[in-house]
C-alpha cells in the first residue's frame, strides 16, 4: 500500500537544519501506525550512500526515536541515514514486519535523492531483530518482489549488528507465535542465501549472550560459497546491547565500531572488494 504524492509531499515538509545535518521526522512511508522514519542527512549532501537501519526488540517492540543516535553517527560520516519503524507483535507476526520493511526500502528507493542520496548505493543495516529483517531482505527475494524490487539490485551491502540468522529449533514460546512455529525453515535468512547475495559485514561482541555470535559465523561462509563477499568482526567486552550503544557521542570515539562500517559502505560505494582484519576474539 502506498501514499498518494500529494501525501508524501506534505510529508516532506518538516525538514528542517539542525547541528548541519538536514532531519526529516515521522515521514510516513506507507498508512497506518508504526510505519513512518527519520531522515538524517550531512548538510548539503549529493550523491551520498544512503543506509536503511532497522532497530531490534525481538520483534515486539522499539522506537525509532530511540535509535537517532545510530542515524547521527552515520551522518556525521557522510552518509544518508533513515531510520524505519516497523509493526511488531502482538499487531502483527511473521511475515509482516518484513512486508513492512520492503515498503520502507520502496520509499528510501524512491525518496533518497531528494535528502541527497544517491539510491543506487543503497545499504541496508540492522541491530538484533533489525538485523534479522535487513538479512531478510537482501537475502529472501520474495520480501522485495512485492514492492517491484529485487535484493540484488537494491542493496549495494547488508550490515548486522548482533543479528539473528540461524536461530532454530525456537525455546521461546512468545517467539514461536512471532515465527507460527518452532521450527520454520523458511524463516531463517541463511535458508536463503544464494549467488549474487550482497556483500556483507557482520558486527558481534564477544560478551553477547542474548544471541549468539555464532549466527554470524554460521552465516558468513554460507555468503562466501556463493561468491559473495562476507566480513564477521567481534569486537572485545562487547555485549548484544553495548555494541549498538558504541555508535552513541561520545562513546563511538573510543570504539571502531563506526569507522568499520564506515569503512564497509565506502569500500562498496566506490566498487572494492573491501576486507577487514577481524579483531581479536576475547576467550
Amino acid at each position: 500500500m502506498s501514499l498518494s504524492a500529494a501525501t508524501l509531499s506534505h510529508a516532506r515538509d518538516p525538514v528542517s537544519r539542525a547541528r548541519g545535518k538536514a532531519i526529516g521526522r515521522s515521514i510516513p512511508y506507507a498508512s497506518g501506525a508504526r510505519r513512518s522514519l527519520d531522515v538524517h542527512a550531512p548538510a548539503n549532501s549529493r550523491n551520498a550512500p544512503v543506509v536503511l537501519f532497522f532497530y531490534g526488540g525481538s520483534w515486539q517492540h522499539g522506537a525509532r526515536e530511540t535509535y537517532r543516535f545510530v542515524a547521527s553517527a552515520l551522518a556525521a560520516k557522510g552518509f544518508v541515514a533513515i531510520v524505519a519503524d516497523y509493526r511488531v507483535y502482538p499487531e502483527v507476526g511473521y511475515p509482516g514486519f518484513l512486508e513492512d520493511a520492503a515498503l520502507a526500502t520502496r520509499w528510501t528507493r524512491d525518496h533518497a535523492a531528494e535528502f541527497g542520496g544517491d539510491p543506487r548505493r543503497l545499504f541496508v543495516m540492522g541491530h538484533s531483530a533489525g538485523a534479522y529483517i535487513a538479512a531478510m531482505l537482501a537475502l529472501d527475494a520474495r520480501w522485495l518482489a512485492s514492492v517491484d524490487l529485487h535484493p540484488n539490485e537494491t542493496f549495494a551491502g547488508l550490515i548486522g549488528i548482533a543479528g539473528p540468522y540461524d536461530f532454530l529449533p525456537l525455546r521461546d514460546k512468545t517467539l514461536e507465535t512471532i515465527f507460527g512455529g518452532a521450527n520454520r525453515p523458511e524463516t531463517q535468512p541463511i535458508v536463503h542465501v544464494s549467488a549474487g547475495a550482497p556483500p556483507t559485514f557482520l558486527a558481534t561482541g564477544t560478551r553477547d549472550r542474548i544471541v549468539d555470535p555464532a549466527n554470524s559465523d554460521r552465516l558468513a561462509p554460507r555468503l562466501e560459497a556463493v561468491g559473495s563477499p562476507a566480513t564477521v568482526r567481534r569486537y572485545r567486552g562487547h555485549g548484544h546491547m553495548t555494541i549498538i550503544g558504541a555508535l552513541a557521542f561520545p562513546l563511538r570515539l573510543f570504539m571502531p565500531l563506526v569507522g568499520d562500517i564506515a569503512d564497509f559502505i565506502e569500500g562498496r560505494a566506490a566498487g572494492s572488494q573491501l576486507r577487514i582484519a577481524p579483531a581479536e576474539t576475547a576467550p
